[in-house]
């Protein structure tokens, strides 16, 4: 059961971005190539070699494409908005081609508006004989990017460890993210998101929590991100860092009160606990069987709703909360294991009249009404379809046997054997 539904938007290239739930505001954030260059946490070196005019141009998804196939004109796939990379194989095709083929196949290739193109290991000098293919025996490449305004830029390094740094930076910087109106806490490790309605208790539970030696996240807004491969994180908003409203006291300063382990700049979020007004009219879950979920950012993330009254002590609620998560992680789920060991009890204490073994069939007597109950002992069944057998009288049954002879049944000269006892006295006819 989910409690809020999340859906996706479609991106360029088809890719899906996720959207937000109605619960915050999805932010699309963009980077520009001039930034990417500046940024210290890129990690390696960028050039600009041509196409000064397009460094303004943004940088809105976090995927690298290297296609090759554009160079020979097929352009089917290709995003603007991602970084395209031309490797050693790329620059060697092209070295391979003549002046005009090599003008015919970058022009289709720098008109399609791409954000920027960076040549990896270009600065090395060009050798014939060697797997090396530098800048230099391509200059058709400089000419097409500053006629297209594209920016053209060089790494050092190879392609793997060039693709490697932008991915680590562009998922950071470009991660769709959303604010939210809750409390984010870390309690034995656990993202608690504490959501509800305003002076439900969020941040009394959240002061409870850090006097108890938990850490606090953020308070009142939270900024959530997305990471691949689906996992959802919160951070304070700036100006609201370590600090934590409280009704009567006013803004409080977490970690000047409390000590630099009271805080924490973000966490992952891993379950949603909804604070609601407790009724008695209103039905709660009391097994722990069904799980519910959140959706942030189309993560589906746990969800506990845990009413809220006066007497309950909700920071032990909460702590036990977080373990009990721990256990769910680790494979030990109790209300389950519980609920197994009832049945498995029950079936064991199965009433005798359940049992699949049907009970003995007795019939009625002769001459009694149909429907009424049968007297004396059971009769065996009568042999045959319908043919009408004379019982013998009850004193041959007594007489003396002779040893290894069966009896003769009285009035007739036959023998009765084991065989023959089954056998009907055929009806006479006419």
């Amino acid at each position: 059961m989910s409690s809020s539904r999340g859906s996706t938007q479609e991106g360029e290239g088809g890719g899906r971005v996720p959207s937000a739930t109605g619960a915050g505001r999805l932010e699309r954030p963009a980077l520009m190539v001039r930034s990417l260059m500046a940024d210290d946490g890129l990690g390696i070196e960028l050039t600009l070699i041509a196409g000064a005019a397009g460094l303004d141009r943004p940088i809105m998804n976090t995927r690298i494409q290297k296609s090759g196939l554009a160079l020979v004109g097929h352009f089917h796939g290709i995003v603007p908005t991602r970084v395209q990379i031309l490797g050693q194989t790329e620059l060697s095709f092209l070295h391979k081609l003549s002046r005009e083929d090599r003008l015919l196949s970058l022009r289709g290739f720098f008109e399609l508006g791409l954000c920027c193109v960076i040549l990896t290991q270009g600065d090395q000098p060009f050798d014939v004989n060697g797997s090396g293919v530098g800048f230099v025996p391509v200059p058709e490449l400089a000419q097409c990017a500053e006629e297209s305004g594209t920016p053209l830029l060089v790494s050092a390094v190879r392609s793997s460890v060039t693709i490697t740094a932008l991915h680590a930076l562009l998922d950071d910087r470009l991660a769709p993210r959303i604010r939210l109106h809750g409390v984010l806490v870390d309690v034995f490790g656990v993202g608690l998101l504490l959501m509800g309605s305003s002076a439900i208790g969020k941040s009394e539970c959240a002061l409870d929590l850090v006097m108890r030696g938990h850490r606090l996240v953020a308070d009142d807004a939270v900024e959530c991100d997305y990471r691949p491969p689906g996992m959802v994180f919160g951070a304070p908003a700036e100006l609201l860092r370590y600090h934590l409203e409280v009704r009567g006291l006013g803004i409080l300063n977490v970690k000047d009160l409390f000590g630099v382990t009271s805080i924490r700049e973000r966490k992952r979020i891993d379950v949603v606990v909804k604070l609601v007004e407790w009724s008695k009219d209103t039905e709660y879950d009391r097994l722990g069987l069904d799980e519910r979920y959140h959706t942030i950012l189309g993560v589906k993330i746990r969800e506990l709703v845990i009413p809220v009254r006066p007497g309950r002590d909700m920071a032990s609620i909460l702590e036990v909360a977080a373990r009990n998560e721990l256990l769910k992680n680790a494979g030990f789920h109790a209300a389950r294991e519980f609920f197994g060991n009832v049945e498995g009890e029950l079936l064991r204490e199965r009433p005798a009249e359940e049992s699949s073994v049907p009970p003995p069939v007795r019939l009625a007597e002769e001459g009694a009404p149909r429907g009424a109950p049968p007297h004396g002992p059971p009769r065996p069944p009568r042999p045959g379809h319908g043919v009408e057998v004379q019982s013998p009288p009850s004193s041959a049954f007594r007489q003396p046997v002779e040893r290894g002879r069966p009896p003769e049944r009285p009035g007739t000269g036959f023998v009765a054997t084991e065989s023959s006892v089954s056998l009907p006295r055929p009806r006479r006819r006419g």
